[in-house]
């Protein structure tokens, strides 16, 4: 298994996947399009004028897997919470049959101070579900931004939320990635210095939202995980 890359290294990378990506690397050993999905919230659906990263992690792959079609679905919708996405898991995501699939979760159960015991639940709930597919799957947990951080009970909700997300990862029956936003964006911020002006959308009342530089960054980001992880020796 690849090391995490140094905490302290600038530009900052983020932490490599724990799991190999097997049915991408067998799609890519053949022909035809790859078919992912994104399911979400506001940073998957997109937010104002901002680019959803899903677009850009399409065109990020196709750019890194030359004659490869990837197809990336976006299956995003702002406000909604992981019990929301379970319900809709089968017709949005499953009926798609992807390859892999970026469920982007727990935002919103921070910053509206939803029950968080019931968003766990119902993220290994949906886990449970994606297990038919035989996809990739990834977790993406939630982003480091001044509306995560402040009030401290915010602030600690988030934590718990990562801490919880990675928990599901771990316990599911079959191999399940998390794609760290949370720590690859407070180290953009602690380490590189990154001003919370540039990370979130000026446009952003509640400061919680990518800005277009940020959302680019994290989207090549992923797009290089997925990559490394897909080429990682069985």
């Amino acid at each position: 298994m690849a090391e995490a890359p140094s905490t302290t290294a600038i530009p900052v990378k983020p932490t490599a996947f724990q799991h190999r990506m097997l049915a991408l690397s067998e799609h890519l050993a053949g022909t035809g399009a790859i078919k992912m999905v994104a399911i979400g919230s506001s940073t998957t659906a997109g937010e104002g004028d901002i680019v959803p990263y899903p677009q850009r992690l399409e065109s990020a792959l196709r750019q890194r897997y030359q004659g490869h079609v990837f197809d990336v679905l976006n299956r995003g919708v702002g406000g909604e919470e992981a019990p929301d996405e379970a319900k809709r898991l089968q017709r949005d995501v499953i009926a798609e049959r992807p390859s892999v699939v970026i469920w982007q979760v727990g935002t919103n159960a921070a910053w509206k101070g939803y029950d968080l015991g019931v968003v766990a639940e119902a993220i290994s709930d949906g886990l449970a579900m994606l297990s038919q597919l035989g996809a990739d799957v990834i977790l993406m947990d939630p982003q480091y931004v001044p509306a995560l951080l402040t009030p401290a009970d915010t602030k600690e909700a988030g934590e718990r939320m990562v801490d919880l997300i990675k928990s599901a990862a771990e316990a599911a029956r079959y191999p399940v990635n998390v794609f760290r936003r949370y720590d690859m964006m407070r180290r953009w911020h602690l380490v590189e210095h990154v001003s919370f002006d540039r990370i979130v959308d000026p446009r952003d009342g509640d400061r919680l939202h990518h800005s277009d530089w940020s959302a680019r960054r994290m989207a090549e980001a992923l797009a290089d995980t997925i990559v490394t992880a897909a080429a990682r020796q069985a």
